[in-house]
């Protein structure tokens, strides 16, 4: 993929954050103070475990859950305070490809259906035959056969199925997609060509993506760059292949060697194992979240806010002793 030499990023989060009340005036800190930018035609990836709040941060982006603070630049307009109908025709340019493909689909409806329902919605098209190609073209772009267009999600394999969500996603002609988790219910050689399927549709449409994933090995195969979350907060962003070759931060880096390499030399290879008790995400205290499970931890590490810098041109850390960790 090549990089758009644009100056302006066509989607970016400044202070990004959300929070969800959990009782007795507690917030869980979902996603905290998130700052990215994504220029167009490009892939952000986005990684972290489970729970890092990957998904919160997609979903508030596209405003289907609503963001306690911050701005969501889109295209030089800023819709986080929009009102649902003012944000309306924001809506078309915007979509998102769930990790489920079967509970993402109405189990009542056709292919055909499915895939028709946003032109429907959306009074794309003033006759059904225009609806009607419209979708056989969807279909074929993303190797779906013609004789499934009256099939039900249940007649489908998964492969299948997520091809419908991405063909439903892409209907509108969108221009941005939050791709969150797409390949990870399914098989390890059907998750090749759902990969590059988008990768050949990004190409083919010029469309940006935000890439979650807990699959260091796939987001490598698909982004430009890489935002590593953890516990809602940004630990270091970097170009994708800046960040493989020259990890920093000590997450980033138990993270890399927990990646399964198929290949017997390489099996006396250092693992990193972290250690320790996760931070509880409800009112966390200043200072770095990892810090509780990080060999490398430090007086500094607590008690302040630690902030994202460029350590490196483009690289990004929130980490005050990262260059202790270098050699190790």
């Amino acid at each position: 993929m090549k990089k758009n030499d644009k100056a302006t990023p066509i989607v970016e989060l400044k202070n990004f954050k959300k929070y969800y009340d959990v009782g007795g005036h507690r917030k869980l800190h979902a996603v905290d103070n998130i700052n990215a930018s994504i220029f167009a035609g490009t892939t952000l990836g986005v990684v972290g475990e489970s729970g890092c709040g990957k998904t919160t941060l997609g979903r508030a982006m596209l405003k289907l859950i609503k963001p306690t603070s911050g701005e969501i630049i889109f295209e030089g307009v800023d819709i986080s305070e929009l009102t649902p109908k003012k944000m309306q025709p924001y809506r078309q340019s915007m979509q998102i490809i769930f990790q489920d493909p079967y509970s993402s689909l109405n189990p009542r409806k056709t292919i055909y259906e499915s895939i028709a329902s946003p032109l429907i919605v959306n009074k794309i098209f003033k006759n059904s035959k225009d609806v009607e190609n419209r979708v056989h073209e969807m279909m074929k772009m993303v190797g779906l056969a013609e004789r499934l267009v009256n099939s039900y999600p249940h007649e489908l394999d998964g492969g299948r199925r997520q091809r419908v969500c991405i063909a439903r996603a892409l209907v509108l002609k969108p221009k941005f997609i939050v791709c969150d988790e797409p390949v990870s219910a399914l098989d390890v050689s059907i998750q090749a060509q759902i990969l590059n399927l988008l990768m050949d549709l990004q190409d083919e449409m010029g469309l940006t993506y935000m890439f979650i994933t807990h699959d260091l090995s796939v987001v490598k195969h698909i982004s430009d760059e890489i935002l590593v979350m953890y516990l809602g907060q940004c630990v270091e962003k970097a170009p994708s292949s800046e960040l493989f070759k020259n990890p920093l931060h000590p997450y980033t880096k138990a993270l890399l060697s927990a990646i399964p390499i198929a290949d017997i030399s390489s099996r006396n290879r250092k693992i990193q194992v972290v250690r320790g008790e996760l931070t509880s995400p409800i009112d966390p205290e200043k200072g770095c979240r990892f810090a509780p499970r990080c060999k490398y931890s430090q007086a500094g590490c607590l008690g302040k806010e630690i902030p994202l810098i460029e350590v490196e041109p483009n690289h990004y850390l929130a980490c005050p002793y990262w260059e202790q960790a270098i050699d190790n």
